[in-house]
Parts: C-alpha cells; structure tokens; sequence
C-alpha cells in the first residue's frame, strides 16, 4: 500500500481554514471542504498555535520591500556604491549597508532570498509578559492549580495591584501563554485544571456568538403553526422528543394532539442522521391524512429535519428555547413513561416490542381531556374516517 502523498498548504488556504475554524466549523468539514478524508493534516495547522489563530504578519512600513530590496540586487550588479543605491531608494546608507551585509553581501546577495528571510524574522513571536515576569508567571499558576480562570486571575491582580501594571495581564495573555507552549511561560500542565481541558482552544466568538451556534439552520418556529394546530381542531398533528436513559440509550416519543395517541419508536443513539431514519421509517406506517405535522423542542438530534420533511411531506415546527410547555401533551407523555422506565435506567436493550405495549397500555388509559375516552378509541375513529 502506497504512502499518502502529504499535501502542503498555501498562505492563502490556511487563511481560509481559520475563517472557517472561527465560524465554528469542525476540522472534519474543513478537511471536505478542501478535498481531504484525513484531517490530520488541518489539526497540525491549528495545534501549532493551540487553536489560536497567529497574528497577521505585517511588514512595517520602515522596513525594505521587495522592489527595494530588487532594486539594491541591480545596483549592486551595476557595481554602484553603497551611497549611491541609498541616494536612488531615498534610505539611510546604513540601512542598505547593513541588508546587504546580514544577507551573503556584494557577492551572494539575492532580492527574493532576502525577503523571505525578512518575513521569517518578522514571523518570531514576542516575549511574553509572563516571560518577562517570573514572579507573576508564579502567582498566575498557582492561581489555575486552585482552579481560577484566567478571567478570574486578571481581574484579582488588578483589584490587588491597582497601581501596579508590572502585576497586570490580561486573560487573554494567559490563554496564550497556556495554549501556545512556544511562550515558556506557563506549563502545558496547567491546561487541565481549567474548566475545559482541550488541548486546542475554540475561540469565544465561535461558542458563543456565531450565528449558528445552539441553533438548528432553518428551523421553522412554533409561532407559525397552523391555527387548526393549535386548537387541536383535527387530527394529524404530532409533538415528539427524546426520553434519555442511562448509557447515551434513548426512544423516541410522538403524541398526537388531537387524540393524546402515544407512539414510541427505538432509536440507535442521539445522532440525528439516526434519528431522522428511525422518523421516517415509522411516518410510513401511518396514513397521510393522520401525519400532517411534528412540533420538536430544539434538540440537536432534529438538526437534518429537512431531510425528514423531503421524505415524508411532513411539517416540522420547533418550540421556543427552554418553553417545554409548547409541547404539553408530549412533556406530560414523558412523564407517564418514567413509570415504566425510570430515569436511569438503560433503555438500549428495550426491544420494540416492549415499547409498543408501554404504548398500548398508555393509549388504553381513559383520559379527562377527552370525556374519559381512551386515545386508542379516538384514533382508531379517525384511522376509519381516513377510509
């Protein structure tokens, strides 16, 4: 079996994978976004700076560019003096003097090489301020063994040491100086008395504040569901969640609104690709007319609810954040069902079967709601009126 060829990335590219990594995007979709199965390449890229994106590499404005540094390598073909090329670029004898010497002079001086060479001592990092400070770096690690975070660190030193900007660094500085090991100043160990120990660091601006972070991409709300939902009029709309057990097991639960109908489906694991599998194979075990729409709260495991629409021409609403009331029927569903499977409990070996006579006992309790009917009674009515 022939070596992976090993692939070798532009400024450019890796630019663009940082965009991407501070949107929230994962390394696997980064990887498929460039054409690559194998992601270990693109983690090499964010581990060398912890997951902190490098600052831009900017020349200053002192410093001698490219054409300048063309323009030293003719003059020095030309045999012009030292003098002579400062005068025509308007710089300091000594400047040019000391790029040619510090770059293989007269003899080996080339244009292109000196830039380069330029650019990579640009690239050195700055001596951090923890570096400089061994006393504070000191107060700052024993501050994390006690499990402060870097915030908490920051803002004590400048209430402690109010006038005393030798004794002041920011939170950010400390981050840093724990995820990018090139500083020396704090110990990689450090890393796992923080509240999280990845090794590689996810931007607060991807956690917390990107667009879709804690949200399912075009998800329809609650609000703009049907009237004949809402007042239960017909029947054919649906509520549903995920009752958890122990060991990542779980069912799914679906409640019709009209009739208080339970159905329980096993699912495999949370993910939602299993999920909307497991939707659409039981959507195809009821007439059309009896499955018009689901309301689900924001669980991440209807994230591909699209796909489960396409397949089904079934409706998906999702309730407001943190408003399980919005799916009473189904919450109170849930509740029934710890009588059966108390919260702990392991529902991965559960069969199906077992789920189906939870359900039909559920369904054969009369309820108040519905003048002390059961809602096997009522829907059954409405399977026969679908004829």
């Amino acid at each position: 079996m022939g070596l992976r060829k090993r692939r070798f990335y532009t400024e450019a590219e890796k630019s663009v994978m940082w965009d991407r990594w501070q949107r929230g995007d994962s390394m696997n979709e980064i990887g498929r976004a460039f054409g690559i199965q194998c992601h270990s390449s693109i983690q090499k890229i964010f581990s060398e700076t912890g997951g902190i994106r490098p600052a831009e590499k900017r020349r200053s404005s002192r410093s001698l560019s490219l054409a300048e540094r063309e323009e030293i390598s003719r003059g020095i073909v030309a045999g012009h003096s030292i003098r002579s090329i400062a005068a025509q670029l308007r710089r300091a004898p000594s400047s040019v003097s000391r790029e040619i010497r510090r770059n293989g002079g007269r003899r080996r001086y080339r244009a292109s090489k000196a830039d380069a060479a330029a650019w990579e001592l640009a690239k050195r990092p700055k001596t951090c301020k923890l570096a400089q400070h061994p006393a504070l770096a000191r107060v700052v690690s024993e501050k994390i063994t006690r499990l402060w975070s870097p915030l908490q660190i920051a803002g004590w030193l400048k209430r402690h040491y109010p006038g005393d900007e030798r004794r002041h660094v920011s939170h950010e500085t400390i981050y840093k100086s724990l995820y990018i090991q090139a500083r020396g100043a704090l110990k990689k160990e450090l890393l796992q008395h923080l509240r999280r120990t990845r090794a590689i660091r996810r931007s607060r601006h991807h956690t917390q504040k990107t667009a879709n972070h804690g949200r399912i991409v075009g998800a329809v709300s609650i609000s703009e569901r049907p009237a004949e939902v809402e007042d239960r009029a017909v029947p054919g709309h649906w509520e549903g969640d995920l009752v958890f057990g122990s060991n990542n097991s779980q069912i799914a639960t679906l409640v019709e609104r009209h009739t208080r109908y339970v159905m329980l489906v096993k699912v495999q694991s949370k993910h939602t690709e299993t999920v909307i599998n497991a939707l659409i194979k039981h959507a195809h075990k009821l007439p059309r007319e009896l499955y018009k729409s689901l309301t689900w709260d924001r669980g991440k495991e209807m994230a591909a609810h699209q796909r489960f629409s396409l397949a089904t021409d079934i409706d998906v609403f999702f309730c407001d954040p943190q408003q399980p009331w919005q799916r009473g029927s189904n919450e109170n569903t849930n509740g029934l069902l710890r009588q059966y499977f108390p919260k702990g409990m392991d529902l991965s070996d559960i069969h199906q079967n077992r789920l189906n006579a939870v359900a039909r006992q559920l369904n054969e309790r009369p309820r108040q709601t519905l003048d002390f009917r059961t809602p096997a009674e009522c829907f059954n009515e409405c399977v026969a009126s679908t004829g």
